[in-house]
């Protein structure tokens, strides 16, 4: 069986995923702090336009894969629980936050000796990053269902 996905609905949700972004790690919410944390200099005037750019590209990819597996996974959890399909798709994105994501960041950054603060506030992200996904999926199921 091949999940019902609304590609649509994973790209709007590929650029929501990209706003939280933008908006978490800016400088006057959390970016200042995460750099800080994580020892980076996002003051370098080094940087070039291409390094500058690379991560937005990488990310922007990575949250597409993230909102096209989060829309298939909600699919099969909606055939598998049935009722609403808003509700399985933040549920599904919750559980999977919980035992892919935040486990693996914190066993990461645990062997990695990474501050606790830097892994909640990165984990912290990913979660708002997944349930905002699984708003706009849930909201706009494919057609059919």
């Amino acid at each position: 069986m091949v999940p019902e996905i609304n590609y649509w609905a994973v790209l709007i949700a590929t650029v929501g995923s990209m706003i939280v972004g933008s908006i978490w790690y800016a400088p006057p919410v959390f970016g200042r702090r995460w750099a800080r944390l994580a020892g980076v200099d996002i003051d370098n005037p080094q940087r070039t336009a291409l390094q500058a750019w690379m991560p937005i590209i990488v990310g922007a990819l990575m949250s597409f894969i993230t909102a096209w597996v989060l829309a298939g996974a909600s699919s099969i959890a909606w055939h598998f629980y049935e009722g609403s399909y808003f509700w399985a798709a933040v549920v599904t994105a919750v559980l999977l936050w919980a035992g892919f994501t935040a486990a693996r960041f914190i066993t990461h950054d645990s062997f990695e000796w990474r501050s606790s603060k830097l892994t909640t506030l990165n984990i912290a992200h990913e979660l708002v990053t997944v349930v905002v996904m699984a708003i706009i999926i849930g909201a706009w199921p494919p057609a059919g269902i």
